[in-house]
């Protein structure tokens, strides 16, 4: 009885691409759990969405959806750089991961990090990178990354 309901549970909640729908389910108040973000316009959504389904496999967004709520209950990113190092190798880059604060604890967070870097590997990376605050370090340690030097940053706004 436990794997069948196991089973149930992963049919719920499937990792898939972001659609232009996903925006009346919640994607942009799902994003400001993580830092700041304005509201977004109809028009600027489909703008966005537009340009980043343009990159292909290049820049890949995924979502998680309640089926029961019909709620985007976790999301993040991974786009690809085609570096000149290592034979001209490409490298992935995941951002801007979170999960609902009412959905933690039912392990989505790994489902989306799994997702992502799946995708990395398809598409010929060496390696995947991402910045993470101190307190979602462990996490990302039982997702297999491990910290390598620091990070930088410099706002312009």
């Amino acid at each position: 009885m436990q794997a069948s309901n196991s089973s149930s549970e992963d049919q719920k909640f499937l990792v898939r691409r972001l659609q232009i729908s996903d925006k009346s389910k919640g994607f942009i108040e799902l994003l400001r759990q993580l830092t700041v973000c304005d509201s977004v316009s109809d028009n600027d959504f489909e703008d966005r969405f537009h340009e980043i389904s343009s990159l292909g496999a290049y820049h890949v967004i995924c979502v998680i959806e309640d089926e029961s709520s019909g709620k985007i209950i976790a999301t993040g990113s991974v786009f690809i750089e085609n570096k000149f190092l290592r034979n001209c190798g490409k490298v992935g880059h995941i951002e801007d991961v979170v999960v609902d604060s009412n959905a933690r604890g039912m392990q989505l967070g790994k489902k989306v990090i799994a997702f992502l870097t799946d995708h990395a590997r398809s598409m010929g990376c060496y390696k995947v990178i991402l910045d993470c605050s101190l307190e979602n370090r462990a996490f990302y340690e039982k997702c297999g990354f491990k910290q390598k030097e620091i990070q930088m940053v410099k706002y312009f706004v």
